[in-house]
């Protein structure tokens, strides 16, 4: 019940009930914090090399998107419900978890925030932009986005 209904000198009033939240902090087990500590590294490391190559292969295909596909840095994180993400200010994030991934998958999501480089949407500039690179990327976004972080 939200409220109670009561009734003072002539006129109808709501006292509202005020739920509280308790914001819960979820804690990383020692083996997730043990995980991502050892392949922090090698996800940074494949990241960075799949960035290059594709931004290269953009470079070749249109001379004009060398500029906007720049970037400022790369964060590696350990999130529950991404595999990656691209600020304004063009700084790339990614889940630990990508070397865990298909080949194919990985670099469906190194290619998805490449774009948001250009374009910061998911309109039809940004699917054609991917499409360029990665042809059945409507296929890939389905899967990465059914799959299972963990």
């Amino acid at each position: 019940m939200l409220g109670r209904i009561f009734f003072r000198n002539g006129k109808i009033g709501i006292i509202r009930r005020v739920r509280r939240r308790v914001r819960r902090v979820r804690r990383q087990s020692a083996a997730s914090k043990l995980e991502y500590a050892a392949q922090c590294e090698a996800a940074r490391a494949l990241v960075t090399e799949r960035l290059a190559h594709f931004a290269a292969e953009y470079a070749r295909l249109d001379p004009a998107l060398v500029e906007p596909m720049t970037y400022r840095r790369i964060a590696i994180r350990n999130q529950r419900s991404r595999w990656g993400s691209c600020s304004s200010k063009k700084n790339l994030n990614f889940n630990y978890r990508i070397v865990k991934l298909s080949p194919e998958l990985r670099d469906y999501i190194v290619v998805h925030e490449l774009c948001h480089l250009k374009e910061l949407h998911h309109g039809r500039a940004f699917w054609d932009l991917m499409k360029r690179t990665i042809p059945n990327a409507g296929d890939l976004h389905h899967q990465a986005r059914t799959m299972r972080i963990s």
